[in-house]
């Protein structure tokens, strides 16, 4: 059941959890096999906005839905993955191997504490151990088996040194990174596409941790930390309100169910 007084429920709300989401798929994608998954699969080149969407709701659902909406979502989202396949040096494979579903987790969890500690968020080391042990009921959702999740820091960057040998950059990686940095929008959105690849496509790829941008082999901006953390002080000059109104609204809604003490505050961090 999600809980208010969980750190996942205050530091899911921070405005910087975009950047941190967008940086976790760059991340993401350096795992050949996850990312081949994605690219055979998905319709993210003709539904950018919907694919982003899609997965900050699952994101924003786990931790500030109900049980009955969280269960409902999982169950559909194991369904959809329990049926599709990749194919990588001529070998199929299954998307929802564990391996991959692992791969996945650690990669959006990680880079939502990481990127958020550098943005200047300021959990302290036994918090960021405690978020990351919140985030195997996440894990769970998914099919996996918390025990076998990292569920503190020193497990997650074991987990991350243990993967290293099989990441590598590939052409399906070189098709998330310009998607990223360029999703093909329509309408009169793609006329912001200038200003969102320098202020958070290109933002959250340089927030990676130094092996993985090698890997992807691109230069990162110098200065990476000191924009994300003047981004995140403007974004927190809007109330949180209207904050709120974007979607997904899950956080509205549970705040709606539960009453305004429930409402994300750092006093509030266990």
């Amino acid at each position: 059941m999600p809980d208010p007084n969980s750190v996942s429920w205050q530091l899911h709300a921070d405005p910087t959890m975009w950047i941190a989401g967008i940086s976790s798929l760059y991340l993401q994608a350096l795992h050949p096999k996850a990312v081949a998954g994605v690219v055979q699969n998905s319709n993210f080149q003709a539904d950018p906005l919907g694919r982003l969407k899609r997965t900050a709701d699952f994101v924003g659902l786990g931790v500030y839905g109900t049980d009955e909406e969280i269960a409902t979502a999982a169950a559909r989202v194991r369904a959809t993955h329990r049926g599709l396949r990749g194919v990588v040096d001529g070998r199929t494979f299954r998307v929802d191997e564990p391996e991959l579903l692992l791969w996945v987790h650690c990669s959006e969890v990680s880079c939502f504490e990481t990127v958020l500690d550098r943005a200047g968020y300021g959990l302290s080391e036994r918090q960021k151990d405690l978020y990351y042990s919140e985030q195997r009921s996440a894990a769970a959702l998914v099919g996996l088996h918390p025990d076998e999740v990292p569920g503190s820091r020193r497990e997650m960057a074991e987990y991350f040194d243990r993967m290293r040998p099989v990441l590598r950059r590939t052409p399906d990686s070189d098709v998330i990174y310009d998607f990223l940095h360029g999703p093909p929008v329509q309408g009169w959105v793609r006329h912001g596409l200038p200003v969102y690849r320098v202020l958070v496509g290109h933002l959250a790829y340089s927030l990676l941790p130094e092996w993985a941008l090698e890997l992807h082999g691109r230069e990162p901006y110098a200065h990476a930390d000191r924009w994300l953390r003047m981004m995140r002080r403007a974004a927190l000059l809007v109330p949180g309100k209207i904050r709120r109104l974007a979607p997904p609204d899950h956080l509205r809604r549970a705040i709606e169910r539960h009453g305004k003490h429930v409402t994300p505050g750092k006093a509030r961090l266990p």
